[in-house]
């Protein structure tokens, strides 16, 4: 068959060549009936001859003669003629008849429908599928997705689908779909409009709105809403412009544009709503809907009302209490004192959250009855709040109520003790200030306040007492304030007269005291023995001090030590403090101390300790960083001293800056040595991006490391060089010869060479200080080390000199 139809599409047939190339093909089919291949090569052959009638009942036929396993292969090239030609009834019929054998297609036809606008039918086949749970989508669309569309379709369409309630398919998704309710009930609203029936429409959009749990879908639906409102304006306006403006459309236009304003007026209010819906016990929700009913008194307690019955205190997002408080202060406001009382003695007996928020209430009573001078009320009230149940609760157990436990409320406890105070008598402040104590729910201040109390009445043992209480209950850091009010005020009352009394107090304050707490206590103590006591002891106290307060006080407890150990003993008294300041503070601090030593040194006429106090300081003096140390000694040395000295504090800060470059040095080499350990190349595996910069720190390394080579003296050096050569020491040796001087060496033959002319020279040993005959006093130890004079110079140069 092939050739022939090969041939006859090759030229321009003639109808008895297409007749015989049919009839052909016929008693092939006839012969060869369970072959697909050529019923479809026949079924092609007809299409392409736009034999429509023939090629129709041709497919039929092979439909009829296959067997239905090989139907697939068949029923594609039906469904493409079918589709290719105008033929929509036809089609259908098809599509119906391809449908019950393979029902997962139904999408195709479905969308075949939609294209020749038989939407009602459609609609029934998307809503099969929709109902039907085993269905799969060939087009992976999900059922929800698919339900979308259904609704899309028949609120799109209302009146070309009049066999589906479309309320009843909406509002069932409603209950199946609920994280997209926004989207159906835009769907539904939809649907009325497009039918015309604008008042079905709003009152969809009403339900929405009041319906609707999230912000999401109010927004979806209320924006539809106002687009919907606005259209509805516009289409209004448009009508009445073309028509000519009538009494009834302005009527009709005003309530539209009124309908309008309420809408946008009432959209923080909705939205409230849909937040309470969320979460009825959200405190904070239901006060910002009191304010938006700012101004309706009505609304206002009918919300009050709502949410007090709402709220559950177990469940509640905030603080369920202040809604009753700002209840109570509503008609409080409105002059209603009774209907205030009345919703505060309702809150007193809720079982609220903490005991807190109870405490809290029963304070706002109490003010709302102080403001209105109700006073013995509000004292009648704290004293009940206050009273001891029938059976005692711990503070902390949930089991109990809160009214069970308000009596352990430290709130309720303080505000009573301020009415008792200002409306109550002595006694009556002193036992709930003493139950307060009992209780042991006090604190330092409350402890204080008594105190204050009873001294206010002229009660100051009892003051006393109350602040041994305070001081055994606390513990530091707590107990300082208790301690520094009551120290303070045990001095202002006896002063000197019970002054072993005020040592064992401040004994007993030190013990166990903090470093951060110590210094104004040892600052109290030591003025108590310089007004009252014996100045050693206020020394001893300074003393102390000094050690037991915190490091970065201790720079200023020795300046205060320093000041008042001049003013009583005088400066000389001074100097063991500022050997120990040196001694116990950091260097920048010691450094500060060892100037200021010097210079009251100085004043004394002391030029050697002054000098000594210098040399002693620059062993923590960094040339380099310090140099304002090293300008001071100078300064000392140029109106002090002589050339000598002023060499020897050079050759001393030659030393210390030598010191501190080999400590520098030798950790540069210390960080080479680690880094060289690594194997080459790893700074450029490791870090591919960062070769450059790491080639440059290992370079600024090895030039650190050569530096320091170079620093790095060839053998142990005892000393730094001086000016004098060998020969002006030959020549000075020669001026200052004995001419009846024998000569020790001559006995035993030895030189102080060796065969090899090399000179002997033995290790430094120190020698006696002995005087010279000159202007400079210096030791035979210092000459050598600063002229680097051998042992035989410096021997008769001393015996010259002697």
């Amino acid at each position: 068959m092939k050739p022939t139809s090969v041939g006859v599409m090759g030229l321009l047939p003639g109808p008895s060549l297409v007749e015989r190339s049919v009839m052909r093909s016929s008693r092939l089919t006839a012969e060869l009936l369970i072959m697909p291949r050529v019923w479809l090569d026949y079924c092609q052959f007809l299409m392409e001859q736009c034999k429509v009638t023939r090629t129709r009942r041709t497919l039929d036929r092979a439909l009829r003669a296959l067997p239905v396993t090989q139907h697939s292969r068949i029923w594609p090239l039906y469904l493409k003629f079918v589709r290719s030609h105008p033929l929509p009834e036809t089609a259908v019929r098809v599509y119906r008849r391809h449908l019950k054998l393979s029902p997962e297609n139904a999408e195709e036809y479905i969308d075949y429908l939609v294209s020749i606008d038989r939407l009602d039918e459609a609609a029934l086949r998307l809503a099969a599928i929709v109902n039907n749970d085993r269905f799969v989508s060939k087009k992976g669309k999900s059922n929800h997705q698919l339900w979308h569309e259904l609704c899309e379709l028949i609120s799109k369409n209302p009146d070309k689908v009049k066999s589906l309630d479309v309320g009843a398919i909406i509002r069932g998704g409603l209950t199946r779909f609920t994280d997209q309710l926004g989207q159906l009930w835009c769907s539904l609203a939809n649907y009325y409009i497009h039918s015309g029936h604008f008042e079905k429409a709003r009152d969809v959009y009403e339900e929405a709105i009041q319906t609707v749990t999230t912000v999401r879908d109010f927004s979806h639906v209320f924006d539809a809403y106002a687009q919907c409102e606005e259209n509805l304006i516009g289409a209004r306006i448009e009508s009445t412009a073309e028509l000519g403006p009538t009494e009834e459309d302005d009527v009709d236009l005003e309530l539209r544009l009124a309908r309008f304003e309420l809408l946008m007026d009432r959209r923080p209010l909705l939205l409230n709503s849909v937040l309470l819906r969320q979460n009825p016990h959200n405190v904070h929700e239901w006060h910002r809907r009191v304010q938006l009913y700012e101004g309706h008194p009505r609304e206002i307690i009918n919300t009050f009302t709502e949410a007090v019955q709402t709220v559950n205190p177990a469940k509640a997002t905030g603080k369920p209490h202040t809604l009753w408080v700002a209840f109570a202060k509503f008609y409080e406001a409105n002059d209603q004192l009774d209907d205030a009382r009345t919703i505060f003695e309702k809150a007193t007996k809720v079982n609220l959250r903490a005991v807190d928020d109870l405490a809290a209430v029963c304070c706002q009573y109490a003010e709302m009855e102080l403001r209105h001078e109700s006073y013995d009320t509000a004292l009648r009230l704290l004293r009940r709040a206050t009273a001891m149940p029938a059976r005692k609760a711990d503070y902390f157990d949930p089991s109990e109520t809160v009214q069970a436990r308000l009596y352990k409320s430290l709130k309720v406890w303080s505000m009573l003790a301020d009415l008792e105070e200002s409306l109550g008598t002595f006694k009556s402040t002193k036992a709930v200030y003493d139950r307060i104590i009992d209780l042991r729910i006090t604190t330092p201040q409350i402890i204080i306040n008594y105190a204050m109390f009873l001294e206010e009445h002229n009660y100051f043992e009892e003051s006393f007492k109350a602040y041994e209480r305070g001081v055994a209950l606390f513990r530091w850091p707590n107990v300082f304030d208790i301690w520094n009010t009551y120290l303070v005020k045990f001095i202002e009352r006896y002063g000197g007269k019970k002054l072993e009394r005020a040592r064992d107090l401040f004994e007993q304050a030190l013990d166990g005291c903090p470093p951060k707490f110590a210094k104004n206590i040892f600052l109290l103590y030591a003025k108590l023995e310089e007004e009252h006591g014996l100045a050693r002891h206020a020394m001893a106290v300074y003393d102390r001090a000094t050690c037991a307060v915190e490091s970065g006080e201790r720079y200023d407890m020795f300046n205060i030590y320093l000041r008042r150990a001049a003013e009583i003993y005088g400066v000389t008294y001074t100097r063991a403090i500022y050997q120990k300041a040196v001694e116990m503070l950091p260097d920048n601090q010691a450094r500060d101390m060892c100037i200021r030593f010097a210079d009251m040194e100085c004043k004394l006429g002391e030029i050697d300790r002054a000098r000594a106090i210098y040399s002693y300081c620059s062993q923590m003096s960094d040339p380099r960083v310090t140099a304002s140390f090293w300008q001071t000694w100078k300064e000392f040395e140029i109106k002090h001293g002589n050339e000598d000295t002023v060499r020897e504090m050079l050759r001393i800060k030659r030393s210390v800056q030598a010191t501190y470059n080999t400590q520098v040095n030798f950790m540069t080499a210390q960080m080479l040595a680690v880094s060289g350990s690594a194997a080459p190349g790893t700074v450029s595996d490791l870090a591919p991006g960062r070769t450059d910069e790491m080639r440059m720190l290992e370079q600024k390394a090895q030039r650190l490391a050569g530096e320091a080579e170079k620093d790095k003296p060839k053998e142990k050096i005892l000393f730094v060089r001086g000016d004098t050569t060998q020969n002006e020491l030959e020549q000075l040796t020669q001026q200052q010869a004995n001419p009846d001087e024998i000569n020790i060496d001559s006995d035993d033959g030895g030189s102080d060479k060796e065969p090899d002319g090399k000179t002997l020279n033995p290790p430094y040993s120190p020698l006696l200080p002995l005087t010279l005959k000159s202007v400079r006093a210096q030791s035979c130890a210092s000459i050598w080390e600063r002229e680097s004079w051998n042992w035989f110079s410096c021997f008769v140069l001393c015996r010259s000199a002697a």
